[in-house]
C-alpha cells in the first residue's frame, strides 16, 4: 500500500530526496490521489518515467474525444488556453512545435546570452535598491525569465507589471477562492493576449508574436485559438518554471557554502552546477495526466484502459539506480541524466533558454553581491502549496549575510546570558 503523501505540504518540498525514498519503497508505479486531479499512477523511478513520456502508443495526453486530460470540467477559456501543443499527441504536436522551434534552436538562444546577461547584471543592481531585505522571488527570479520572454515574443516592456501579477496568481494556487482567483486571472490573459495578437495583425512587429502573424498570413497551418495558446504557453512556461529554478538554486546556495566557494572560484562551472540543480531542485515535480490507451503492465503493475498515469520527474531524479547518492547535492556530478526536461516528443523547447538564464542569474546575482544571505532563519523559508511545481513563496536576503548571521548570534548570546547576569 502506497503511502498517502501531501503532494503540497511543506514537509514534502522541504526534504523532498525523503519524500521520494519514501513513495519509491511501494513501487516503480504506485496508487496515489493528486489534488484537482484525483485518482492517478505515478511512476517513482526514471525507467518507468521515460517509457510513459517516450510511449505515444499506449498513453495519450487526450480521450478519444479529443478532451486534454483533467480538464473537461474547466471553463472554456481555460481549455482553449490549454489546448496547446505541451497537451497534444502527433501529429498536432509537431505541426505547432515546428512553427516556433527554430526561435529556440541553440544557435538562437546563445546568440541572447549577452542580453540576457545584460538584464540579470541590472537586476542584481537594483536588488536592494527598495531597501534591505529583499524578496528574491519576487525582485530578481521571477522579473527575469519574464523579461527574456517578454522580449523574445515581443510584449511592451511597459506590460511587465501584468505578467508578474499574473504569474503570482496563476502560482499562488492552494485552496478554491485562489483557485477562482487563477481562473479571473486566465481570462484576463487570454484577453490581453487576444489584442496583441490583432496588434500584430495591424501593424506588424518585432519577436515571436509578429512571426506568428506572418505565419497565419501565409496560410499556416495554425488557428486563432491555437495562437493564443501558443504565445501562452510561451510567456507562462517560459518564465513560471525558470523563476522556480532561480529562487531554489540561490536557496540550495546560501545554504551550502562550500559548492557556493567551488562555484565562485570558477564561474566556467556554472553549467555544470546549473545540470545539479535543474536535478536536485526540480521546479516541475510532475508531467500532466496521460490516459491508458489499453489494458498494460507498467514496471510489473497492471494499468487498465482509462486509468491515468502522472510520470514523477522529481522521483526519475532521485533514483538511485541513475544516480550515485542522489540526496546530495552535488554540483560536479557527471554525467547528469535528469529528467527536469522530459523526453521524447514533449521533451522541453525551452530547455537552452532556462539553462541560460539560470546561469547568468547565478553568476550576475553572487559576482554582484558575494556575501549575499538569508534576512531569516532557514526554517521560515516556506514553499507555495502549488500542486506538481516546488516554489519557494518568499526568499528574503541580505547583501551581507555574515553581518546578519553575527547579529543575530550575538542577539541570541544577549539572551540567553541574561539570567547569569541578572
Amino acid at each position: 500500500m502506497a503511502p498517502r503523501l501531501d503532494f503540497t505540504s511543506e514537509a514534502f518540498f522541504r526534504d523532498l530526496p525523503k519524500a521520494i525514498a519514501t513513495l519509491r519503497m511501494s513501487g516503480p508505479v504506485v496508487a496515489a490521489r493528486f489534488p484537482l486531479v484525483g485518482d492517478v499512477w505515478i511512476t517513482t523511478t526514471h525507467e518507468a518515467t521515460a517509457q510513459v513520456l517516450k510511449d505515444g502508443t499506449d498513453f495519450t495526453l487526450r480521450k478519444e474525444d479529443g478532451d486534454v486530460a483533467g480538464l473537461r470540467w474547466m471553463p472554456n477559456y481555460v481549455r482553449t488556453i490549454a489546448n496547446n501543443m505541451l497537451t497534444m499527441d502527433e501529429p498536432d504536436h509537431t505541426r505547432l512545435r515546428s512553427i516556433v522551434d527554430e526561435a529556440f534552436r541553440r544557435r538562437a538562444i546563445v546568440a541572447m546570452e549577452p542580453r540576457i546577461r545584460a538584464i540579470a547584471d541590472g537586476l542584481a543592481d537594483e536588488l536592494f535598491l527598495a531597501g534591505s531585505p529583499a524578496d528574491l522571488v519576487q525582485r530578481y527570479a521571477r522579473i527575469l525569465p519574464l523579461a527574456v520572454i517578454s522580449e523574445l515574443l515581443g510584449l511592451p516592456l511597459a506590460d511587465r507589471p501584468r505578467f508578474i501579477a499574473w504569474a503570482n496568481t496563476m502560482s499562488s494556487l492552494t485552496n478554491v477562492a485562489s483557485f477562482f482567483r487563477m481562473l479571473f486571472a486566465f481570462r484576463k490573459m487570454r484577453a490581453y493576449l487576444e489584442r496583441q495578437l490583432q496588434i500584430a495583425r495591424v501593424r506588424g512587429g518585432e519577436g515571436l508574436i509578429a512571426e506568428l502573424v506572418q505565419v497565419e498570413r501565409e496560410g499556416g497551418q495554425i488557428t486563432p485559438d491555437e495562437m493564443v495558446s501558443m504565445v501562452f504557453l510561451l510567456l507562462a512556461a517560459g518564465s513560471e518554471t525558470t523563476t522556480h529554478l532561480i529562487s531554489g538554486s540561490v536557496y540550495e546556495l546560501l545554504r551550502n557554502p562550500g559548492v557556493r566557494d567551488w562555484l565562485a572560484q570558477d564561474w566556467s562551472r556554472v553549467g555544470l552546477a546549473v545540470e545539479e540543480f535543474l536535478r536536485f531542485v526540480s521546479p516541475v515535480q510532475f508531467s500532466k495526466p496521460r490516459y491508458v490507451r489499453r489494458d498494460i503492465e507498467l514496471a510489473g503493475v497492471r494499468l487498465k484502459k482509462g486509468d491515468r498515469v502522472m510520470v514523477m520527474l522529481a522521483a526519475a531524479n532521485m533514483d538511485p539506480a541513475m544516480h550515485e547518492r542522489p540526496e546530495s547535492l552535488d554540483p560536479a556530478r557527471k554525467p547528469n541524466r535528469h529528467m527536469s526536461f522530459g523526453t521524447g516528443i514533449h521533451f522541453c523547447l525551452g530547455h537552452q533558454l532556462a539553462r541560460i538564464e539560470a546561469a547568468c542569474a547565478l553568476e550576475a546575482l553572487f559576482v554582484r553581491w558575494p556575501r549575499l544571505g538569508f534576512a531569516v532563519d532557514v526554517s521560515q523559508i516556506h514553499w507555495r502549496k502549488r500542486p506538481g511545481m516546488r516554489a519557494i513563496a518568499n526568499l528574503p536576503v541580505v547583501p551581507d549575510g555574515h553581518a546578519a548571521q553575527a547579529t543575530a548570534s550575538a542577539g541570541s548570546m544577549l539572551v540567553r546570558s541574561q539570567p547569569v547576569a541578572c
